[in-house]
């Protein structure tokens, strides 16, 4: 046999084995012989495929499901809860969160950790191995951990694992795949595959994998914190665009001449909508600190900032009504700090949205917020992991962008 058709033949029997897993996690319990006819596989095939995936951990057998039917019953099939675990990391402006999931999303640790004095990307590497490693000895020493999956806050390159520029944080063409891997080396997670992506995308994904539900292709996720950005999901699919920056909806101007923005632009709706609209002042010193202050006086019922959050949540109905129109989402989930912010945000956001809609005569999107809350970036880290591992066919895209001298 030709090492060419070695390889592609093994190339096939790994995508059929992912196959069989990715399906179980979309419709646990199915028999051997429903999962070849729901995978178009050979009932011999599967058979095979199956006590391979079972004996190293993928996937586990319960118990017999009486059928009334005469013969040997069905023995049901479940992706394993236990076995195989994800780890999935947030790199947020501030701090990173880590959790440790199951094949099927389930939180089984966690760990935060605030940036020292600090804030390169060599030593906020550093934090964020120190927080994987904690989570990793949470668990137990037989768990095999299958992938790491990272959300940073900016353009991604994930086939180079290079992140573009994260304005927020100032930093510019960082290798951050290599960094990581660098910090984690000689440690329990030692050449654990990395996978690395912008942190609204990687939040979408956990909702297509850990979250699905039936008509939300396309799906929308807007993350919503110090910046502004989307994941774009169209038909089982992530789109990052050319370069990596599908998605960036933060820096789309929805007012001419508007305050200024982080990216040096006016307008952006990240400027109008993200944290910092909120806390008021102008182009100068804000007169709040934090969100958590912003939150504060809205428990006060303090006029000006009920005021500032009630015109962000209209801006971010603007926002949802572009996107509705450019996308024509089956549904659009809101995630990140400023939405926790609750009724006095979302109620000016979606009233604005159902106007627009009205307007039109058309039935406005279907909304709703993440079921994962403040761990939307971290979990969807995980799936992300997930996500590739399970599609070993699908090629990684490559910008081809030429990188600058890295921000360490």
């Amino acid at each position: 046999m030709q090492p060419e058709t070695a390889g592609s033949q093994q190339l096939l029997k790994v995508i059929n084995r992912m196959a069989l897993v990715r399906h179980l996690c979309a419709n646990p319990g199915l028999s051997r012989a429903d999962l070849a006819g729901a995978v178009g596989l050979t009932k011999s095939t599967v058979s095979l495929l199956v006590r391979e995936l079972v004996a190293e951990g993928w996937l586990a057998e319960r118990e017999v499901v009486a059928t009334g039917d005469l013969g040997r019953r069905p023995t049901p099939l479940f992706v394993d809860p236990a076995r195989l675990l994800l780890l999935g990391a947030e790199v947020g402006i501030e701090s990173v969160r880590v959790v440790a999931t199951s094949l099927t999303g389930e939180v089984l640790a966690c760990a935060a950790a605030n940036y020292g004095a600090s804030r390169t990307a060599k030593a906020c590497m550093a934090t964020l191995a120190t927080a994987l490693l904690k989570v990793r000895k949470q668990l137990d020493a037989s768990q095999q951990i299958l992938g790491i999956g990272v959300g940073l806050p900016g353009g991604v390159n994930e086939a180079r694992g290079v992140l573009h520029f994260a304005p927020n944080l100032g930093w510019r063409d960082v290798a951050v795949g290599e960094l990581l891997a660098d910090k984690l080396q000689d440690s329990l997670l030692a050449g654990v595959p990395l996978f690395i992506q912008n942190e609204a995308d990687v939040a979408a994904l956990g909702e297509m994998e850990f979250n699905p539900a039936p008509g939300s292709d396309p799906l929308l996720y807007v993350s919503i914190n110090q910046g502004l950005g989307a994941g774009v999901i169209v038909g089982d699919r992530l789109l990052t665009g050319s370069r990596g920056f599908a998605g960036e909806v933060g820096h789309m101007v929805l007012q001419l001449g508007g305050p200024r923005c982080s990216c040096g632009r006016r307008g952006c709706a990240e400027a109008l909508i993200a944290t910092r609209a909120m806390l008021g002042g102008s182009d100068g010193e804000p007169v709040l600190r934090s969100l958590a202050e912003v939150r504060a006086h809205l428990v006060d019922e303090d006029p000006e900032t009920l005021k500032a959050v009630a015109s962000a949540g209209r801006y971010l109905g603007v926002l949802l009504q572009n996107l509705a129109t450019a996308y024509d989402p089956g549904c659009i989930v809101l995630g990140g700090s400023v939405v926790e912010l609750g009724q006095p945000f979302l109620r000016p956001a979606l009233d604005a949205l159902n106007d627009y809609a009205a307007a039109a005569g058309l039935p406005p999107p279907t909304v709703r917020t993440s079921r994962f809350g403040a761990n939307a970036v971290a979990v969807g880290a995980a799936a992300l992991a997930r996500y590739r591992l399970t599609r070993p066919a699908l090629p990684l895209a490559d910008t081809g962008l030429p990188l600058a001298e890295e921000a360490l």
